[in-house]
């Protein structure tokens, strides 16, 4: 199934109201600060080859790879090329995860496994890994996926949670010519609905990649600001520490809830609920949505709320008071 978070028309249809919290998914809620004029040229002429060149340069030096940077519509976009990067065979996911993976395979026709354990990615003619996972957090080592490579067709890791975490990036790391690594720029900068995530690979790989795509993949304002955004390392230092001062504040309100830590990033948390649909019900009366996942009864991931109205308000929720 090809659920996802941020569906608050189901939020809304199910349980009424408009001033909704949204938690569902796991996008910094403090976005990177959007100047109020663009250069008119960023929206009235097609971006050039240099202007890409530019937001490719500036994803290298923030994401600190040696691999070549294809800037594309979201990490979603590159999921999408992904299925046509070798011919069709056996493709193998580390599951649970984000469903998008295996299911883009699917629809293109690649014979589609999921797979619990890292030892039985090999052998595929393509396999994903998710690191840091979505929902659960793990974490693959850096060795133990440049391995990995070495026994599969395709390797495909999609590190679209890492920019809070980056020291143990696969993306900082020499890595062999048959891994595409694919990164989110709207997570962590909160601009989910600008369009615009990265995949990194090997020079031909990436090469590959940008005709896939095409031309013009991504905006001229998308360029514009991703090319501000991704250079400013003050930003970037400042978000992660918030981030993980929100993260370890929403663990303790869940703990006080009575819910165990499953696992999670700076930008989301999931926990044992015991009964995952009863607790997101008790939270979507106070207009507070969250994620449920069809594979688990007891697990339900929380974004984190932006501002102290939204923490109050989730407090008083899990506390019994907005009943």
């Amino acid at each position: 199934m090809r659920d996802h978070g941020g569906d608050l028309d189901r939020a809304r249809a199910r349980f009424g109201g408009d001033d909704w919290i949204d938690l569902s998914t796991g996008i910094n809620p403090v976005a990177y600060p959007v100047p109020d004029v663009l250069p008119a040229r960023a929206l009235a002429a097609l971006p050039t080859a240099e202007d890409i060149a530019g937001l490719a340069d500036a994803a290298r030096r923030a994401y600190a790879t040696s691999l070549v940077p294809v800037p594309l519509a979201g990490a979603q976009a590159a999921i999408q090329i992904v299925p046509r990067l070798s011919a069709v065979g056996r493709a193998r996911v580390l599951v649970p995860t984000y469903n998008e993976h295996a299911g883009a395979l699917a629809a293109s026709g690649w014979q589609v496994a999921e797979v619990r354990e890292p030892d039985a990615l090999e052998g595929a003619d393509l396999a994903v890994v998710v690191s840091p996972n979505n929902p659960d957090g793990r974490r693959a080592s850096v060795s133990d996926l440049v391995a990995l490579a070495g026994r599969v067709g395709l390797l495909v890791v999609d590190e679209s949670f890492a920019d809070p975490e980056p020291e143990s990036a696969l993306s900082r790391a020499e890595v062999p010519e048959n891994v595409v690594i694919l990164r989110s720029f709207g997570k962590f900068y909160g601009l989910a609905g600008l369009r615009l995530g990265f995949a990194l690979a090997a020079p031909d790989m990436a090469a590959r990649i940008a005709a896939l795509a095409g031309p013009w993949a991504v905006s001229g304002p998308a360029i514009a600001i991703g090319t501000r955004a991704l250079g400013d390392t003050a930003w970037r230092d400042e978000t992660r520490a918030r981030l993980r001062v929100d993260a370890a504040r929403l663990d303790g309100l869940a703990e006080w809830a009575g819910w165990r830590l499953v696992g999670g990033t700076p930008l989301f948390r999931t926990y044992e609920t015991g009964d995952a649909a009863s607790a997101q019900e008790r939270l979507a009366r106070a207009r507070i949505w969250s994620r449920i996942f069809p594979y688990s009864e007891g697990w339900m991931r929380l974004g984190l709320p932006g501002d102290a109205a939204g923490w109050a308000r989730l407090e008083t929720a899990l506390s019994g008071g907005g009943e």
